[in-house]
């Protein structure tokens, strides 16, 4: 159902028969709450958020595309900030599901000289929220492109950790963002006593987010190859013990060609049991025909544990 939200940008409201909900912004395809039946809210909007169609949504699940970061054009491209528009809607075995879309346009193509298609299915589980970015290119040439969903989760930062990114290379952007520092990490257990911005080249297929709430997070995936860690810390001071950015992203673009009649696609996700875990898998293939790039996120909810794939 659509309905006017915050600012009054139209919003869509996804709800599960089993009594979990989502919400989902038009501006910026942006989900900005995924709420589990017990009413708890696993993602996180900060309170100096703008819903006035002019600013990005801060929080939830943003999009960085076609930039990642800095660079020619404007922070983190610009399908965070513009309308996308509604293609799909349909109800399978109980599940509500919505697709978005957005095409190149005069403004997008003010700053990326491409003609494309964004396709952004989200979909409502009794225990889980999947989500599936495909970037079709509909030009007659190749383009390249960074990416990254800058997932803001609920947190209690002082009991924050991620698991599983040892041995990573890192480029750590404290003190000077424009001159990262390139390292590896050592610590088994990454830790968030102060401000943090690193970004993990080929980072691991599985991550753990402990939220400081008793909450675990698995993060798999095999079609992101890239993870970033940030909380500003006392650059916002009214927020940043609330909140975490763990981001999968796909940073450098020699990696991110999109050429004729070649592509990546993220294969089905499958969700499993590990170890009294839930986790899911993605995975990675060369497809032919109509060249494309597709990457999934899905969240399930159980008593202690979420996954993010």
């Amino acid at each position: 159902a659509v309905s006017e939200g915050n600012g009054g940008l139209p919003k869509i409201s996804l709800k599960s028969p089993h009594g979990s909900e989502a919400e989902i912004y038009l501006f910026g395809a942006c989900v900005t709450s995924w709420k589990v039946p017990n009413g708890k809210d696993l993602l996180f909007v900060r309170p100096d958020a703008v819903f006035n169609g002019q600013k990005p949504i801060s929080g939830g699940i943003p999009h960085c595309f076609p930039q990642f970061g800095p660079g020619p054009m404007q922070q983190h491209g610009f399908a965070r900030n513009v309308n996308w528009s509604i293609t799909d809607s349909e109800v399978t075995e109980g599940d509500p599901t919505v697709t978005l879309e957005l095409k190149d346009d005069s403004y997008s193509r003010s700053m990326w000289d491409f003609s494309f298609q964004a396709l952004y299915k989200v979909v409502l589980h009794s225990t889980s929220l999947s989500t599936t970015l495909k970037i079709i290119n509909t030009d007659d040439k190749p383009f390249s492109f960074t990416s990254a969903l800058h997932t803001y989760f609920s947190a209690s930062i002082a009991g924050v950790s991620v698991k599983g990114l040892k041995g990573s290379k890192t480029l750590n952007k404290d003190p000077d963002p424009k001159n990262p520092l390139e390292g590896k990490e050592e610590r088994d257990e990454v830790t968030f006593p102060g401000f943090v911005d690193c970004v993990y080249l080929g980072a691991p297929s599985e991550l753990t987010l402990d939220n400081g709430l008793g909450d675990k997070i698995v993060i798999s995936n095999t079609n992101w190859s890239d993870a970033v860690l940030w909380n500003p810390h006392l650059q916002m001071e009214a927020c940043y013990k609330d909140f975490v950015c763990v981001e999968n992203a796909k940073r450098l673009k020699q990696y991110n060609w999109v050429q004729k009649n070649l592509g990546w696609q993220s294969r089905k996700l499958n969700l499993s049991e590990a170890n009294g875990l839930r986790t899911v898998q993605c995975g990675e293939y060369v497809v032919k025909g109509p060249f494309y790039v597709s990457a999934n996120v899905n969240m399930c909810h159980s008593p202690m544990y979420f996954n993010l794939c």
